[in-house]
């Protein structure tokens, strides 16, 4: 089997983006969750999110940024990222051993909503002739093979939070089984419309806006905690066979080493500790490491009440007897949660620790609750050895589990 290397990144996102500006924020525990502009919030009831400051024209042409769904044009920007800073030439590289692997939760929300609301209108003007393939689940993916000419292995993986963790997990299979050279790797969303953000209030999983300090609204683990805070934005990553990244010369920021996809098969929005269990378990056991081996946990730690318990439980039951050992934190807390995209942008946050040794803080955590008992990284980043092992977890809706296990290069 062929180790995957990570060659390349690149993130857009409410606190950065570039990945210096990620990293930036990352190190000074800087939130970018805001008030809600009245023309993105409508009517929804909604206060807060965390909205991504980019405009695509600096990378797409008019009539191409017009062609495609925010969501879309986020997942280009990050993939263009990506693409760069792996230094890989497509010219020369044979593009039919070069994949894309994709996860988004909602797909082209900004789409649909303008469809339903054009549809609805006194008049019921006629919708854009590119409704469907501008909103459609896999859009944003095949947008990018289509930019690059990316002719590999495809796959679009929508299973809500976890989505682009398991994206990145498959990706990382493909590859060690030698179906693919490398493959351009990530998540996408861009969900904040009236409607999305209604149907999320309606299920009463959201945080209210912090009266005192907007930007303070999600506080994961903490006993002040009152939901989660929706983000946008994309992250993206260059993986290749270690053989093939070495071939060209390329940098390798670390390896993807273990990979946990288990499904609770137990409540559709309830978490179970023990599928979360096994996830880690699994991932544990596939990159051949112990318990013990690993400094950091991003930590899935979306501010739930029930959420953030369960994560704890889970967390202690695999780390019995290392608990005390392991660095946990919930960078919710800063770029809000980006659903299909949180598992790729959290590993952003969990390679930066991997190289540079910045774990980056669960902001806000102010008061810990008893029931999240655990080694918080709390309140502001804290700065280590460049550690071996780093672990990300990403929990979903539906009972759908992803744990990545990335080690030092």
């Amino acid at each position: 089997m062929n180790r995957v290397a990570v060659t390349g990144a690149g993130v857009i996102s409410p606190i950065g983006v570039t990945l210096p500006q990620f990293h930036s924020a990352l190190a000074a525990g800087r939130s970018g969750v805001r008030r809600l502009p009245v023309e993105i919030a409508g009517a929804s009831g909604v206060e807060v999110g965390a909205r991504v400051e980019w405009d695509p024209l600096t990378l797409l042409k008019p009539n191409e940024a017009s062609a495609l769904d925010r969501v879309s044009q986020l997942a280009i920007g990050a993939a263009t990222q990506a693409l760069e800073s792996s230094g890989i030439d497509l010219g020369a590289a044979d593009r039919d051993r070069i994949g894309v692997y994709w996860g988004t939760g909602l797909g082209g929300a900004q789409t649909l909503e303008t469809a339903y609301k054009t549809h609805h209108e006194p008049g019921n003007a006629r919708l854009r002739p590119l409704t469907v393939v501008m909103a459609m689940t896999n859009a944003a993916g095949s947008n990018i093979a289509m930019r690059f000419g990316l002719r590999g292995v495809f796959a679009n993986f929508s299973t809500a939070c976890s989505s682009s963790a398991i994206a990145i997990g498959e990706a990382m299979r493909v590859i060690a089984a030698g179906r693919a050279d490398a493959v351009l790797v990530g998540g996408s969303e861009s969900l904040l419309t009236p409607g999305t953000l209604a149907a999320w209030l309606a299920l009463r999983t959201l945080a209210p806006i912090d009266r005192d300090d907007a930007s303070a609204s999600c506080k994961p683990f903490d006993r002040r905690r009152a939901g989660l805070v929706l983000g946008e934005g994309a992250a993206a990553f260059v993986l290749e066979s270690e053989r093939h990244a070495k071939a060209r010369g390329a940098r390798i920021y670390g390896y993807i080493s273990g990979y946990g996809n288990t499904c609770d098969a137990a409540h559709i929005s309830r978490p179970d500790p023990r599928g979360q269990a096994r996830a880690m378990r699994d991932a544990l056991d596939e990159a051949g490491l112990a318990p013990r081996d690993i400094a950091y946990i991003n930590a899935h730690g979306t501010a739930t009440a029930v959420g953030d318990t369960v994560e704890a439980q889970a967390i202690n039951a695999v780390f019995t007897g290392h608990v005390a050992d392991v660095r946990v934190s919930s960078t919710k807390s800063l770029h809000g949660h980006l659903l299909g995209a949180a598992g790729a942008l959290e590993l952003a946050v969990a390679l930066y620790a991997l190289q540079e040794g910045v774990i980056a803080p669960t902001a806000f955590l102010e008061d810990p609750d008893p029931a999240c008992e655990l080694r918080h990284v709390a309140m502001k980043a804290e700065h280590i050895a460049p550690p071996a092992a780093v672990m990300s977890s990403s929990f979903a809706f539906g009972g759908s589990n992803a744990v990545l296990v990335a080690t030092r290069a």
